[in-house]
């Protein structure tokens, strides 16, 4: 005490606690998805510390800071979670060109060029009719759906006449390598017999969506 005061002169020694932070251990989020259901944000931290979170709820589209600040009367610190969004990978499967009927389909791959892993519906290409043929990423991938259309034409019948007579001797036409209807291809035999009978086949050639003919 001062002097001049009528009080005993005795020492008193207050003690004082000062009680450290307690900093919330909230465990890191891994990237989401976008579009994906993202986690809640728990008012509690592991380690017992209540509080509010701003903003209060994760967005899955965008990325962004999450700053967790404790209640009042609780000595602790603020913390901040880091969410990163990552945006969907696009299957980058090739269109697939117009098949002729009854032609080998392709196998549709489960894997796309840039690497999405998935599943096919139909799982097989059918070579008689057109379709749509829809691709769906596994779960583990963060990618979109892909769909690719089909297109299967008939095949088509070179109208060459069905017949031809001749009179022995008399000068042969000439087989044309292009059907009236525009198909072309080759002749076995290539040229007619004017003396004798026979039979001629018309075959397409690859890049037509056609069947063979028989004179």
């Amino acid at each position: 005490p001062n002097l001049g005061q009528c009080t005993t002169p005795t020492l008193t020694t207050a003690t004082i606690t000062i009680l450290p932070n307690v900093s919330p251990n909230f465990a890191l989020i891994p990237p989401l998805c976008s579009g994906s259901t993202a986690p809640i944000l728990a008012t509690t931290s592991p380690n017992g510390i209540t509080g509010t979170w701003s903003p209060a709820i994760i967005n899955n589209t965008i990325g962004g800071n999450y700053v967790f600040t404790p209640n009042p009367n609780q000595c602790a610190s603020t913390q901040t979670l880091n969410v990163v969004i990552t945006p969907k990978t696009i299957p980058d499967f090739a269109t697939i060109s117009p098949l002729c009927s009854g032609t080998v389909a392709p196998i549709l791959a489960t894997t796309s060029p840039n690497g999405i892993s998935g599943t096919w519906s139909p799982s097989v290409i059918s070579n008689t009719a057109s379709g749509s043929y829809l691709f769906t990423p596994n779960a583990t991938e963060c990618a979109t759906t892909q769909t690719l259309n089909v297109v299967v034409n008939p095949l088509i019948t070179p109208d060459f006449a069905d017949a031809l007579t001749l009179c022995s001797g008399t000068t042969a036409p000439i087989l044309a390598t292009t059907s009236p209807n525009g198909i072309t291809g080759t002749w076995l035999p290539s040229t007619i017999d004017n003396t004798t009978s026979g039979t001629y086949v018309f075959t397409p050639n690859p890049t037509e969506c056609a069947t063979t003919k028989t004179i």
